[in-house]
């Protein structure tokens, strides 16, 4: 819709594009459309590339809406107080809380931060602007309890945490403005369902407030910003815009192209064949950042590097989330002056930080998403006007499919959506704990708060019910304990039950899920940052490890460090970290069933597409190249056993469930044992004995007819919710990891999760926290809506079953998975190489 703005209201914006014009830049039409939608108090979302402006256009349409509310003699008495020297920061000489700025990593804040700054302090303005996160120090955060700073940059986790104080709450009355910064990361998360609550109280706080999203990467824009405005400012008239930048940044794409192409590809090995060709990329540009999907394979590459230009110490550098935060800080400070060739990272460096001398991007392995290798790619280039370069660096050949098919589903626009999270009742529950916390609560007027938001849009007078009972007394089952009466009811609304129950809650607020993180210290000097204490726990003293870009040997393990000194010689052990496998996209996994469409019917358009055109040809002389409308089966007869392998090309989550419903199908027409391995092309069905396809065909074996029931039937579905039930478990505050130096081990905390589940289970079987577990792992785990649409659309498939007379090339990356699982790295390299050496040999 568009913005109308009166000549009165013009002063603010004139002098936004004042000060944009004093830094020689010129406001993009977009930018101007921002302030005007601000100024005449709209909701919105802003949908622009990376590196086009979007901080400013949001930014300086904050200030410009501040300025019109000033009259011209109150407006100079307050910058003549903000500017009075005194010895220390006099919080009271600056504006009230007028914004809050949600980003989704700490490490977006510290460059908001300086971002933000500078406008203000050039325009003089009485505003102070701070960050609040976990890297905070404690004295900052007691003065912002105190009073808050006129703009805070926080997360979800740290916004939660001020509303559970008494002082806070009371103070965001003054709020103007709340700003959902990179809003597709946290949509679609527990940490967007917290976020959409925090907002919900806010709003309730100070009802003028206004919500803009800012994303530059998803597909559905107006679902997006409908989250994130939530239902009560469309009930409320409140107009909603969506502006979006007029076009995307230029991009350019290429593929460091291995000299030769294995037939038989696998995953796994981490494309460090490519390091030479890596390291001349490299030396062609000023600065560039090579990225990867993993933690481990950002240290594996790293060091490669290092390995072969030790000259270059001191000149690159590894940036992920397990590092110590100052080690972190090093590096992007010297990234931005220039001082680095490059850095190694993950996806810790995916968001909005603005690092200008770097000139391009690499990306290791498929980045599984179009969304993400945009991201990815846009920080380079990264200023208005810049060009975007990414060079694609395949792990396996079959990856430069995947790259070939994301250029053109780049040229059509198909970017993923995120579907946002209804219904998390763990979340809710934690959300009335720290609210509580904060001040009396009217339980009336909760619900309807939070029935404002998209979470909760749906939320039953029974469901809330249960979440008061839960947070009062512990549900049906835990009455009987005292721990669990966290919220007792006063004269004046729900409250804490006392400060112990609030200390502790305040260390277990958050929603993100990851193993018991080890600190790792030196014996005689700093941090290097954490480890899952999963991985550590299998080492040995004596043993070595990489982390950090060092070799380390482990020495001791003790109140939850592992103490450690350097090494030499060989590596012993590379950390795992969990969820480091990302899945294809649905929308990357049609593009890569039209390129083999395309390849079947002897189109090899581009670079990347030419290069696997042997693989591809004897795959279509052994078979066939599976198209968009048919789905292959192959059947081989090894030593082994007997094989099926099916393709349907839909990513590792939909196969986990496919490969499940298949198996149970086809033993329920004669008694038969399946070992399933899948990837994200297709999935295997070993027995020892041949299965009854072409039974099981007629009778109907990809009908979508009882797919639910039959997903329970054919998985181990209580296991599943078990493991799932853990995360609901913390986050609804029914474990607590321990006090700082006291934490519980992996093993207690996933005991005491276990011990709740068997309760509910057994004497509460209708809890609603049991039921949400459930929905999760259909809904996540199992992509059930997807694992849905994909069994429709290969019911309509023309079915092509063959016979090779070996396993295909792409048969052989599933093979080799299947094979990673029962052989050490040693063994299943001389296994590779014999398997790889033989069917050479056949072709």
């Amino acid at each position: 819709m568009s913005t109308t703005v009166s000549k009165s209201k013009a002063s603010g914006i004139r002098r936004a594009s004042q000060w944009m014009n004093s830094k020689e830049r010129k406001p993009f039409p977009f930018q101007r459309e921002v302030w005007k939608s601000i100024v005449a108090g709209d909701n919105g979302i802003l949908h622009s590339p990376t590196g086009t402006g979007k901080t400013l256009a949001i930014w300086l349409g904050a200030i410009a809406a501040w300025y019109e509310q000033q009259a011209a003699g109150e407006l100079q008495a307050k910058t003549e107080k903000a500017q009075r020297k005194t010895k220390r920061v006099n919080r009271n000489n600056f504006e009230s809380i007028q914004v809050i700025w949600l980003t989704p990593l700490r490490a977006l804040a510290a460059d908001t931060l300086l971002a933000l700054q500078e406008p203000v302090s050039d325009l003089g303005l009485p505003w102070l602007v701070e960050r609040r996160t976990s890297d905070t120090s404690s004295s900052v955060k007691t003065k912002q309890k105190n009073r808050l700073p006129s703009c805070l940059i926080t997360t979800p986790e740290s916004l939660s945490i001020l509303l559970s104080y008494p002082k806070t709450q009371a103070q965001f009355s003054s709020l103007k403005l709340i700003v959902l910064d990179e809003w597709h990361e946290l949509m679609g998360t527990k940490r967007g369902v917290q976020a959409e609550l925090g907002l919900s109280r806010l709003r309730s706080l100070s009802p003028s407030a206004r919500t803009w999203a800012v994303s530059a990467t998803i597909g559905n824009v107006e679902q997006a910003m409908q989250t994130a405005i939530g239902c009560a400012a469309e009930q409320g008239g409140v107009p909603a815009t969506v502006v979006k930048a007029p076009a995307r940044r230029k991009l350019s794409m290429k593929s460091l192209i291995p000299k030769t192409i294995e037939r038989f590809p696998w995953a796994g090995h981490m494309g460090l064949k490519s390091v030479p060709a890596v390291i001349e990329a490299i030396e062609s540009k000023r600065s560039s950042l090579i990225f990867t999907n993993t933690r481990s394979q950002s240290e594996k590459w790293y060091s490669a590097i290092l390995h072969a230009k030790p000259e270059w110490a001191g000149k690159i550098g590894l940036h992920h989330g397990s590092l110590d935060r100052g080690k972190r800080a090093w590096v992007e400070r010297e990234l931005d002056a220039g001082n680095l060739h490059c850095v190694v990272c993950t996806s810790s460096l995916d968001l909005g930080v603005d690092f200008f001398p770097v000139e391009q991007v690499m990306q290791v392995g498929s980045p599984k998403g179009i969304a993400r290798l945009m991201q990815r790619a846009g920080r380079s280039g990264h200023y208005p006007g810049g060009k975007s370069q990414l060079v694609f660096v395949p792990t396996h050949a079959l990856e430069l499919i995947e790259l070939a098919a994301a250029k053109d589903a780049l040229k059509q626009n198909r970017i993923e959506s995120r579907v946002p999270l209804t219904g998390s009742l763990d979340v809710l529950v934690q959300h009335v704990v720290t609210l509580a916390a904060g001040t009396h609560v009217d339980a009336e007027a909760l619900f309807h708060e939070v029935r404002q938001t998209n979470a909760f849009e749906n939320l039953t007078e029974v469901e809330w019910q249960w979440v008061l009972d839960f947070v009062q007394r512990g549900g049906e089952s835990l009455r009987a304990y005292p721990d669990f009466r966290r919220v007792v009811e006063a004269e004046e609304g729900l409250t804490i039950s006392d400060d112990k129950i609030a200390k502790r809650h305040r260390m277990s607020i958050g929603t993100i899920s990851s193993d018991r993180e080890v600190l790792v210290k030196f014996l005689k000097g700093g941090r290097l940052g954490t480890i899952e204490e999963r991985f550590v726990s299998k080492l040995k003293p004596g043993d070595n490890f990489l982390f950090a870009g060092r070799t380390l040997k482990l020495v001791m393990i003790r109140d939850m460090t592992a103490w450690v000194k350097r090494a030499k010689g060989k590596v012993a052990a590379l950390p795992r970290w969990a969820g480091g496998r990302l899945p294809l996209s649905s929308e990357l996994s049609e593009a890569v069933r039209d390129k083999l469409g395309d390849a079947k019917r002897g189109k090899f358009s581009g670079p990347e597409m030419k290069a696997v055109k042997p693989l591809l040809e004897l795959q279509s002389k052994w078979s066939e190249i599976p198209d968009e409308n048919s789905l292959l089966i192959e059947q081989v007869k090894t030593r082994d056993g007997f094989h099926m392998f099916v393709y349907p090309f839909e990513g590792r989550l939909v196969h986990e469930g496919l490969a499940a419903i298949l198996a149970w199908r086809m033993s329920r027409l004669q008694p038969i044992t399946f070992a399933t391995t899948i990837n994200d092309y297709g999935i295997e069905l070993l027995s020892p004995t041949e299965p009854p396809l072409e039974k099981a065909i007629e009778s109907g074996l990809f009908d979508t007819n009882n797919l639910l029931d039959q997903i329970n039937k054919s998985m181990n579905a209580g296991e599943l919710d078990r493991r799932q039930f853990r995360d609901i478990a913390r986050i609804a505050g029914l474990v607590f990891g321990g006090l700082p130096g006291q934490g519980k081990s992996s093993r207690q905390l996933q005991a005491s999760s276990d011990m709740f589940f068997d309760v509910f289970r057994e004497y509460d079987s209708e809890n609603l926290l049991l039921k949400q577990a459930r929905r999760e792992v259909l809904d996540l785990q199992l992509e059930h809506r997807r694992l849905s649409e994909a069994m429709w659309r290969l019911s309509k498939a023309k079915l092509v079953v063959k016979q090779p007379p070996k396993p295909t090339p792409l048969a052989f990356p599933i093979l080799v998975d299947r094979l990673r699982m029962k052989l050490s790295s040693e063994k299943l390299a001389d296994r590779i190489a014999r398997l790889t050496k033989q069917f050479e040999k056949a072709t």
